[in-house]
């Protein structure tokens, strides 16, 4: 169990520092436990799993005041735990009526409802960077120009790993200039 926060600590870190997150900017994480132990997603979820990997990227993001929002399973098309803090910057976000159980929105969107301190689902976001632990599909709720970024590891556990940041889109043809 400690390699996998250890595991989840040095991909999140990576990640903040190769994308230049700034403070209030969104880190989004979806996460399958079932893949980090070696099973099919949604077959064998483990909130003890969850919980440290949500302690990990807990402890970077709140040094670095990075809004982390977890993205639920497909039961709950995907909605987003986040902290009200974050709503209330982004005003353009939406809550919704529900909340995340291990069985219907998943272990790790469960953690957060647990340990964040003013937690309420969205049904979107476009975050400036983010980690998809076991193939869960985040790239719906990243920036509209996201960019591959290569960590050190490539699993979590068992679970593939990637990561993405975002960049502005680049406008105006052969004679803009970018900076």
């Amino acid at each position: 169990m400690n390699n996998i926060g250890a595991q989840v600590t040095t991909a999140a870190t990576e990640l903040v520092q190769m994308a230049g997150l700034e403070p209030e900017q969104i880190l989004v994480v979806g996460c399958s436990t079932s893949e980090v132990l070696g099973a099919m997603i949604g077959t064998g979820g483990s909130e003890e799993v969850a919980q440290e990997i949500l302690k990990a990227l807990l402890s970077v993001t709140q040094s670095r005041r990075i809004f982390l929002a977890v993205q639920c399973c497909e039961h709950l098309n995907r909605a987003l735990v986040v902290e009200r803090e974050m709503v209330k910057l982004y005003r353009e976000l939406e809550p919704v009526s529900v909340k995340p159980v291990a069985k219907a929105g998943g272990s790790l969107a469960a953690q957060a409802m647990n340990g964040f301190t003013q937690p309420v689902v969205v049904e979107s976001i476009r975050a400036h960077a983010g980690l998809d632990i076991g193939e869960t599909l985040i790239g719906m709720h990243l920036k509209p120009v996201a960019v591959p970024v290569r960590l050190s590891l490539r699993h979590i556990g068992h679970a593939r790993l990637n990561a993405a940041r975002t960049r502005p889109k680049l406008i105006g043809g052969e004679r803009a200039c970018y900076m």
